[in-house]
């Protein structure tokens, strides 16, 4: 019996984290069911009741993802990062192999503090190394970190896994970049490229409108809320226009931090809008399949659109974004979250719609090739598995 730690911020409440673990847990299932799995994770009680198996919390303080207020928080989480080393390897020993399934783990596109998740991750390998367990980062995401220590960090972490891929290409030169031999890395697609496409729907006029609460990136931390303003506004304005020409809207998120986007348009946009209440990436697909065209911006947002068959245009805040869609075929349907002008959105969408038809072809095309390397993923993952027995 080959034993397999799951780890990351899983269980968290954000959907596309927990799409790429249901991809993971599906092959694992499949292929490899005598492995006992357990995992390491955010949302631990989520993870044990969803998906059945033994949990353990990433964070020996509740409070890790909260800033700080106060000399007991602050020292309740300088405390915790003390025994969090001892926990995470402890977890570490007891474990064959530990899957790192997908996310943007080795990226910073988004606030991120060094001594926060970074910091878990570079625990996680220093202990794979330490006692021989194989971590693997699985068709992870990875941009070029400006900022000195989560750059170190991210790095070596990186550096000490036993086995990497990547979900795009410009995730492993930015590694490549950032110092990291990445010569036997491979790059395949996105995990949740491995999950069941829903069953295409018919026309209903629906748009779908993918929404979060954007507030910039790590360098961005002083216009951040000038960064949201603008942000939600743009695209309330769009939803507007969309209203005004009798088109029905679903909005759709994917992380609970984005209720408060998706409640202020719910609010201002009158009865054609509504809002998706689908708690994973599997529902989100499921309703995607019953609109006609979707405009997202959360990275896994634009996926499932992409993965349903549906014209897409992503309000993108980060590379991977545009190289999804250049890889799907609609690297002209990108446009960025920092600035979104209306007019332009619209005459975009009127474009795509136009040219629905033949966007489908090629989705379907682009999705048949992803789902076939996915397979040689997994049969690599495999591989690693062999050598960890």
């Amino acid at each position: 019996m080959i034993r397999v730690g799951l780890f990351g911020l899983l269980g968290s409440g954000n959907l596309g984290n927990d799409g790429s673990l249901e991809s993971v847990l599906r092959f694992l299932r499949a292929e490899h069911p005598e492995a006992r799995l357990t995992a390491f994770c955010g949302g631990p009680d989520i993870v044990s009741s969803r998906y059945g198996i033994d949990a353990t919390a990433l964070n020996w303080y509740a409070g890790e993802y909260r800033t700080a207020s106060g000399v007991r928080a602050v020292a309740l989480k300088g405390l915790g990062k003390l025994v969090d080393v001892w926990r995470t390897a402890a977890w570490v020993r007891r474990q064959d192999i530990v899957i790192v399934p997908g996310m943007g783990v080795l990226e910073a596109t988004l606030p991120l503090r060094p001594w926060g998740f970074p910091y878990s991750l570079l625990l996680l390998t220093l202990a794979g190394r330490l006692f021989g367990t194989k971590v693997a980062l699985v068709s992870v995401g990875a941009n070029v970190i400006e900022h000195r220590a989560t750059r170190t960090i991210v790095k070596s972490a990186g550096r000490l896994a036993a086995y990497r891929s990547y979900r795009d290409a410009g995730s492993r030169e930015s590694m490549r970049e950032m110092g990291v031999d990445t010569s036997r890395d491979e790059v395949y697609p996105d995990l949740v490229f491995a999950l069941p496409a829903p069953p295409p729907g018919h026309s209903t006029g629906v748009v779908g409108v993918g929404v979060m609460a954007f507030r910039g990136g790590n360098d961005e931390r002083e216009r951040a809320e000038q960064i949201y303003r603008s942000y939600v506004d743009g695209m309330k304005g769009f939803v507007h226009r969309l209203v005004e020409q009798g088109r029905p809207v679903r909005l759709f998120s994917g992380d609970q931090v984005d209720s408060p986007v998706v409640d202020e348009i719910l609010a201002e946009c009158g009865p054609l809008v509504s809002a998706s209440s689908a708690s994973s990436l599997d529902a989100i697909m499921r309703e995607m399949a019953a609109v006609d065209s979707v405009v997202a911006t959360r990275y896994h947002n634009v996926l499932c659109a992409l993965k349903a068959g549906k014209p897409t245009i992503s309000v993108g805040y980060a590379a991977k974004n545009e190289e999804l869609m250049a890889g799907m075929g609609l690297g002209e349907y990108c446009l960025p979250a920092r600035s979104v002008d209306v007019d332009e959105l619209i005459e975009r969408f009127i474009a795509l719609e136009r040219r629905s038809d033949g966007i489908s072809t090629t989705l379907a095309e682009c999705n048949a090739a992803a789902g076939q390397r996915i397979k040689h993923q997994f049969a690599a993952l495999t591989a690693v598995f062999e050598k960890s027995r």
